[in-house]
């Protein structure tokens, strides 16, 4: 393993396993690394906050834009102790980094008790089809808000 990449999922590690001594949150560490250096780190801090969002990915991606000034990681990598679950991942999609790692696969997390599985299985299904009761409740001007967003000349695409 190149060792760069070996160090920080090393710390991605430590991350995690000082937040479970700290009685913070899961088992689960994530940092930002632009230019070769870290930027952000997160842990899960779900239970400490009593934020179901707050997931280590979460947590750093949040922490890398607020140091970056931007909504964007362009130029930066992500990594995380564990596959990111299904949130998560999206999170690390929605940032846009460069790249992503992690050490642990969703099959160890499952096997620790944080089992995903449902959502994975969920996540195609049509909504109606879905576990979550789930419906559209159409409406005549739902397509309003996007026209608004649409006529603004200002507006920050993303």
């Amino acid at each position: 393993m190149d060792p760069e990449r070996r160090r920080f999922i090393e710390e991605t590690l430590r991350l995690a396993e000082a937040n479970v001594s700290e009685g913070r949150g899961g088992p689960f560490g994530a940092i930002v690394v632009k230019g070769g250096e870290i930027i952000a780190r997160g842990t899960n801090l779900v239970t400490a906050t009593g934020d179901p969002t707050a997931h280590a990915e979460v947590v750093a991606i949040r922490e890398a834009c607020r140091v970056l000034g931007t909504f964007q990681l362009a130029g930066c990598d992500v990594y995380a102790s564990c596959e990111p679950c299904p949130m998560c991942l999206g999170a690390v999609y929605w940032a846009r980094p460069d790249r992503l790692f992690f050490a642990g696969t969703r099959a160890d997390a499952a096997a620790a008790g944080f089992d995903d599985s449902l959502i994975y299985d969920e996540i195609p299904l049509p909504p109606a089809a879905r576990s979550l009761p789930t419906e559209q409740v159409t409406h005549a001007d739902r397509l309003r808000p996007f026209a608004a967003w649409n006529a603004r000349a200002d507006r920050v695409d993303y």
